[in-house]
């Protein structure tokens, strides 16, 4: 091993790759290619998952919608298309019956689903606005971004305050440049409620926007008179819970309580949040996945071209070789410095490609800050991905020199001298 550190094999070393540059830069640009693809497609991959993880951050991602709609097939003494509304008491049945629910929001709304929204009016300006009556837990469901005040709290719930939380587009069209709205009033439906916090728009919201107002949901009731009805629920399920069963459990449940026949797949409707994050979750890790086995690919076919370039440099150096194993040198000392040479190209490459690699990544993250709903975040690569490859690069030029190494050990003095 000390051939390693001696100046005689440095020497010839770039003295091989000087002779033969424009072929050397070629094997080096595809094992730089290699690495270069490895680095930016395993960021690329990484940045999808941290854009998708900061979009839904602060949301029970394991999640179902479900709402009651008609019936599509005649049962138990009722005709079809008879109309399901759901009940608060469901939510509770929900929660106390179906193994792996964590918790169930109920939500009343109006002017939602193409209904007319109610007129919001303060002093002079009004205009319309959806209106949500929720409970505090609905926070959970999508965390709401607060830049005012406060969100709903229990104590909203129990004492039925007339209090609001409004979007934004809402603080922007109904009060005046740079006005404080927290503690002021406001008519919602010809009643008042006064403002206790102000929310911004979030990408998890699927329909609130930040043109919203919510209420408590006690409150809901008894403005709009919906008794115990309720529009829809969001029922979660524990983290590592199997949400599609879940929610097959529910249905069930609510085909009996309601008198619906078990196959009737109409009365009612549901969005499998969980089932759809799933399928992103999948595609994310299967991005990853191509990502290595197109990157190793693409390595191992530069490490390849290394070794071919190797196997032509030794046969332009046979009569060489042959001058050195006269002189003295041994198989292994010969082994070694071509197996050596293959070394070191492969790390320059690496090094080379590693680093271009991390300069797009920057160069991509960016560019993505400036697209919006674009879900890309800090795209990088591990250091164990990083080490690993570079394993697998220094594994591979050794076991691809040992081929020109062999071919130059195996050629006895006496031919090789007699080389033109």
């Amino acid at each position: 091993m000390k051939f390693i550190f001696t100046r005689d094999t440095w020497q010839e070393i770039f003295g091989a790759i000087r002779k033969n540059k424009l072929r050397t830069a070629i094997t080096i640009i595809g094992v730089l290619w290699g690495i270069f693809l490895f680095i930016v497609l395993q960021g690329a991959a990484k940045g999808m998952e941290n854009g998708f993880d900061d979009a839904f951050k602060g949301m029970a991602t394991n999640s179902i919608f479900l709402w009651g709609q008609q019936t599509g097939m005649p049962y138990g003494g009722f005709n079809r298309n008879r109309g399901i509304r759901l009940e608060l008491s469901d939510t509770y049945r929900i929660a106390n019956q179906i193994e792996g629910v964590d918790f169930v929001a109920p939500r009343n709304a109006r002017g939602v689903f193409g209904a007319a929204a109610p007129l919001v009016v303060n002093n002079t300006k009004s205009g319309s606005y959806k209106v949500f009556g929720d409970y505090p837990i609905i926070d959970k469901i999508a965390r709401k971004k607060i830049r005012k005040g406060r969100f709903l709290n229990q104590k909203d719930i129990d004492d039925n305050r007339k209090i609001c939380v409004i979007g934004e587009r809402i603080l922007t069209e109904l009060f005046d440049k740079n006005e404080d709205p927290i503690g002021q009033y406001i008519k919602i439906s010809n009643v008042y409620f006064q403002v206790v916090g102000v929310y911004k728009e979030n990408t998890t919201d699927f329909f609130e926007g930040d043109d919203s107002i919510f209420i408590p949901f006690t409150t809901f009731k008894k403005v709009y008179n919906s008794g115990d009805r309720i529009s829809w629920m969001v029922i979660a399920g524990y983290p590592d819970e199997d949400i599609v069963k879940v929610e097959a459990n529910v249905k069930a449940l609510l085909k009996r309580r309601y008198t619906v026949h078990p196959d009737d797949e109409r009365a009612f409707g549901s969005a499998n949040f969980g089932e759809m994050f799933g399928k992103i979750t999948g595609f994310v890790k299967g991005l990853k996945f191509t990502a290595l086995i197109v990157g190793i690919a693409t390595i191992l076919a530069g490490v390849i071209a290394i070794g071919n370039i190797l196997l032509i440099t030794v046969k332009e150096r046979t009569k060489e070789i042959g001058i050195r194993r006269a002189l003295g040198a041994t198989p292994g000392e010969i082994r070694g410095q071509i197996i050596l040479e293959s070394v070191f190209l492969t790390l320059l490459a690496g090094t080379l490609g590693i680093t271009a690699g991390g300069v797009s990544l920057r160069g991509i993250n960016a560019l993505a800050k400036n697209i919006e709903d674009f879900p890309f975040l800090n795209p990088t690569v591990s250091l164990e991905y990083i080490g690993m490859a570079l394993l697998i690069m220094i594994t591979l030029g050794s076991l691809i020199g040992l081929i020109p190494a062999q071919r130059a050990v195996s050629v006895r003095p006496i031919e090789a001298l007699r080389e033109e």
